[in-house]
């Protein structure tokens, strides 16, 4: 799957640890996707997949969802770039 990452963004305060979010394109789709990241000590990550801006196809955004879960090099990359831009 050929992924373009287009944004990526990470806050963090005492109340809601670390949040983040990583806008990016899936070669072939017709939508773009953001990653919706929170934890709260860095190191353990909750993760919610959306489509960005305009909805797309269900079954599209459910292989991105399914190729996150089952591809640790492709999920280190969605984190570490939004881990990246912490201000």
């Amino acid at each position: 799957m050929n992924v373009t990452i287009r944004e990526a963004s990470m806050t963090k305060d005492e109340v809601n640890g670390y949040v983040g979010k990583v806008v990016f394109e899936v070669e072939g789709h017709d939508a773009a996707y953001e990653m919706a990241l929170q934890s709260d000590k860095g190191r353990e990550w909750s993760y919610s997949l959306l489509f960005a801006g305009k909805s797309g196809s269900e079954a599209q955004i459910d292989a991105v969802d399914a190729e996150i879960e089952s591809n640790d090099e492709l999920y280190e990359r969605l984190v570490d770039a939004a881990v990246d831009a912490l201000d």
